[in-house]
């Protein structure tokens, strides 16, 4: 392989065998170098996911407050609108209360939903698992057997 920077060499002159520490230094650096770009390839995935996570997840709190604030103050006057309809105030509130409990169930089954749908960094364990592959011996060679 020749760079750039690399003098090629004259097409009077014939080409070398490369050396045996020529051919392990290359593999090495190739091995070295795909293994940086699996490890890059994994941090670009993570990032995007975790990014997605956190930020579903600061939703589900932020709305999570809102909604505490939002039913205290309804409860409050869904109550008062029960007592004033006829009913005594602890039915009246026994009614509210168990009313949120069902939507606050209903709203925390959504977000876990939603949350099981971030995925890992698929990509990267396919790629992965594809460097074995790259080392294995062909499927014309028997392989030997292994203890």
């Amino acid at each position: 392989m020749s760079t750039a920077g690399e003098p090629q060499p004259a097409a009077s002159e014939p080409e070398e065998e490369p050396t045996l520490g020529r051919l392990v230094a290359d593999a090495s650096r190739d091995i070295s170098t795909l293994i940086q770009s699996e490890i890059a390839l994994a941090k670009a995935e993570l990032k995007v996911t975790v990014r997605t996570s956190g930020t579903g997840a600061a939703l589900l709190a932020v709305a999570g407050f809102i909604g505490l604030v939002i039913i205290i103050l309804a409860s409050i006057t869904i109550a008062q609108f029960i007592i004033y309809a006829g009913l005594d105030p602890w039915w009246a509130y026994l009614i509210v209360t168990g009313t949120y409990l069902l939507i606050a169930l209903i709203l925390a089954l959504l977000g876990v939903r939603k949350l099981k749908k971030v995925r890992g960094p698929e990509k990267t364990i396919a790629t992965a698992r594809e460097i074995p592959k790259a080392f294995s011996t062909s499927s014309d060679e028997p392989t030997p057997p292994q203890a």
